[in-house]
C-alpha cells in the first residue's frame, strides 16, 4: 500500500483521515523524499540534454563579434547621460515617473467616471420612469380636454430633468478631474518613494535571508521528528526480535478450514468462540488495487487471511476476543466507548486491503491503520516494523508503545456486545 501511495504521489482522503499524527508525519516524509528524488532525476536528464544542445550549436556555428571602434583605435562606448544632448539621468527618472503616474491616474479616473455616469444614467433614467408611470396613471382619470396640458406637463418635467442630469454629469466631471490630478500627485510621491526605498534593498535581502534560515531551520526540525518515528519504531523492532516474537511467515500459516454444517451449529448455538476447521475456496482470484465493495473483502478475507490465521488466536483455533468484522469507525468508538484506557478492537478495514485498529484512550479514541496487503502487518506508513501474523502485531504491543508520543498500549481487548457476532460474514 505504501509503494502505491508513492508511486501516483497521491492519498485518498478518507484514507488519509484514517491515519495517526504521527503515521501522516512519516508518511508526507517519505513523500517529500519520492518528489525530490524525481526532481533530481528531471534535473540531471534536463541538463544532459541542455549540454548536448549546446555543443551542437557550438559546432554548427562559426559566427564571430567585431566591436565598433572610435578615433582613438579603441571600442566605442556611449554612456547615456554624458554625451552631447543628452537629458541627465535624474531628469529622465523623473519624467519617466511622472508619466507613469499620470497613466495610472487616468486610467483610475476612467474607470471611476464610467462607474459615476452609470450611476448618474440609472438614477435619472429610474425618476423618468416612475414620473411616466404617475403621470400614466393620472392620464386614465381626466378628461380628453385636459390630456393636452398633461402632455406638456409631461414634457416640460423631462426637460426639466435633462437639465439637471447635464448639470449632475458636468459637476461629477470637475469631481473626476480633481480626483485624477489628486491621485496622479499621490502616485508621484508613492512612486518617487519607492524609488528611494530601492537604496534599502539590502536590508530587505538580508531580512529575506533570515526567514529563507528559520524555513531551512523547520524543515530541519520536522525532518529530525520523521527520523526519530523511524528509530524508535526500529528500536521497538528489534525488542520483538530479541523476545522472539517475530518469526519466520513460512512456520505459522496453518491450513484450517470451516464446513457450513459445523458454521450453522454454532451460529445456532450462539456466538462463534472457536473455529475447528476452515475451508478454503477452491478458485484462485486477483485482487483489485483497492476494496470496492463488501463482497470483494470478504473474498479477500477468505482467500489470503484466513490461510494466514488473521482473526485467531495464537496455536488455537479460537476468534480472538478483539477481532470484529467489517464495522464502520463509528460502532467501533460505540463498542469503546464506556471502556477505560487501553481498551481496542481490531476491525477490517473499507479503505485499504488490511485492517484498523481501534483504541480507547483518556480523552477520546485513536485509529491505526493495519496494511496487510503483502507478506506482512505493519502500520500503514511505517517500515521498519514489520510483523508475520496479526495476532504477533497485537501481542508486540501489549507491552511496546504504538507511538512514542502517545504511549498506546493495548491492554484490554474489546469483545461483541450482540449475540450474533459481526464477523460471522466473513466465515460463511
Amino acid at each position: 500500500m505504501l509503494q502505491q501511495i508513492l508511486r501516483d504521489m497521491y492519498i485518498d482522503p478518507e484514507l488519509l483521515a484514517e491515519l495517526n499524527e504521527e503515521q501522516k508525519h512519516v508518511l508526507f516524509y517519505k513523500m517529500r523524499e519520492e518528489q525530490v528524488r524525481r526532481w533530481k532525476e528531471r534535473e540531471e536528464r534536463v541538463n544532459g540534454h541542455e549540454a548536448l544542445l549546446k555543443r551542437t550549436v557550438r559546432l554548427q556555428q562559426n559566427k564571430h563579434v567585431q566591436w565598433l571602434r572610435g578615433t582613438d583605435g579603441e571600442v566605442w562606448v556611449w554612456i547615456m547621460g554624458e554625451a552631447a544632448g543628452d537629458k541627465p539621468y535624474e531628469q529622465i527618472s523623473e519624467e519617466l515617473i511622472a508619466e507613469r503616474a499620470r497613466q495610472q491616474a487616468q486610467k483610475e479616473a476612467e474607470e471611476l467616471w464610467k462607474e459615476k455616469e452609470a450611476e448618474i444614467t440609472k438614477k435619472f433614467r429610474d425618476a423618468m420612469a416612475n414620473e411616466k408611470a404617475r403621470i400614466l396613471a393620472e392620464k386614465w382619470k381626466i378628461e380628453t380636454e385636459d390630456r393636452k396640458a398633461a402632455k406638456l406637463m409631461e414634457e416640460k418635467f423631462q426637460e426639466e430633468l435633462k437639465k439637471r442630469e447635464e448639470e449632475e454629469r458636468q459637476k461629477g466631471e470637475a469631481q473626476i478631474r480633481q480626483q485624477e490630478e489628486r491621485r496622479a500627485h499621490e502616485l508621484y510621491l508613492s512612486l518617487k518613494q519607492a524609488q528611494q526605498c530601492s537604496q534599502h534593498n539590502e536590508k530587505e535581502d538580508h531580512e529575506w535571508e533570515e526567514q529563507l534560515r528559520r524555513s531551512k531551520a523547520a524543515d530541519e526540525e520536522r525532518s529530525h521528528k520523521a527520523r526519530r518515528a523511524r528509530d524508535e519504531y526500529r528500536r521497538q523492532s528489534l525488542r520483538a526480535i530479541q523476545k522472539g516474537k517475530v518469526a519466520g511467515l513460512s512456520n505459522l500459516f496453518q491450513a484450517a478450514g470451516l464446513n457450513r454444517e459445523q458454521e450453522a451449529k454454532l451460529t445456532s448455538a450462539g456466538p462463534i468462540s472457536s473455529l475447528t476447521t476452515i475451508v478454503p475456496t477452491s478458485k484462485a482470484w486477483e485482487r483489485p488495487p483497492r476494496p470496492f465493495s463488501r463482497e470483494v473483502i470478504i473474498q479477500w478475507f477468505r482467500e489470503e487471511q484466513l490461510p494466514r490465521r488473521a482473526g485467531f488466536e495464537r496455536n488455537s483455533n479460537t476468534i480472538a476476543p478483539w477481532f470484529h468484522g467489517i464495522i464502520s469507525r463509528q460502532e467501533a468508538e460505540e463498542l469503546l466507548m464506556n471502556k477505560s484506557e487501553g481498551a481496542f478492537l481490531v476491525r477490517v478495514s473499507e479503505k485499504i486491503w488490511g485492517y484498523a485498529l481501534s483504541y480507547r484512550h483518556q480523552s477520546g479514541f485513536k485509529h491505526f491503520l493495519v496494511d496487510a496487503s503483502g507478506d506482512f502487518y505493519s502500520f500503514l506508513g511505517v517500515d521498519p516494523n514489520r510483523h508475520a501474523t496479526l495476532t504477533d502485531l497485537i501481542d508486540f504491543h501489549k507491552e511496546e508503545i504504538i507511538t512514542s508520543s502517545g504511549g498506546e498500549l493495548l491492554l484490554e481487548p474489546c469483545g461483541q456486545k450482540k449475540n450474533l457476532p459481526d464477523y460471522i460474514p466473513l466465515f460463511e
